[in-house]
């Protein structure tokens, strides 16, 4: 089948399924004399795998991982089960960052007038010196320490 038909069969876009075959995520696909890709039922299976875990939040590097130990049948379930356990704890921090943010939002809405005055207590927060932290890489780091190996490259999330 063809991309389009590999996409529609998936549920994976067709410029997603190019872009993780550039970055190593899937395999390279077989191409035609005439250089079109060409997807088997294997393939297809493993983009519904990679769509699935996109779906539950895993990330590029996370999914590789996944994509890994799903091929490797002599695996331990306690690695399959360690990546989702991380996952859930990274979820669970963004959960709880979202509902800071949530409550922050809610007593600003609340201290605003919502009238004609310019004051605002809404833009006076984003306009003041204090900042928000920076999200953390640490999750992305410590993934290629424990798999030096990995076929994406760190920085630029790109095949080796």
């Amino acid at each position: 089948m063809n991309i389009g038909q590999a996409a529609a069969a998936s549920g994976v876009s067709a410029k997603m399924i190019r872009y993780y075959e550039s970055i190593g995520l899937i395999p390279a696909a077989d191409r035609t004399d005439a250089g079109y890709r060409t997807y088997a039922s294997k393939d297809v299976h493993t983009l519904r795998f990679v769509r699935r875990a996109r779906d539950l939040g895993f990330s590029v590097e996370e999914m590789a991982e996944l994509v890994a130990l799903w091929n490797d049948r002599d695996r331990a379930s306690a690695d399959v089960k360690a990546v989702a356990l991380r996952h859930i704890a990274d979820l669970d921090h963004k959960a709880r960052e979202l509902q800071a943010m949530s409550e922050t939002l809610k007593h600003l809405a609340e201290s605003c007038h919502g009238d004609d005055r310019p004051d605002c207590p809404i833009i006076d927060s984003l306009a003041s010196a204090e900042t928000f932290p920076a999200p953390k890489r640490a999750k992305t780091v410590a993934f290629f320490r424990r798999h030096p190996g990995s076929p994406i490259h760190p920085a630029q999330g790109r095949v080796r």
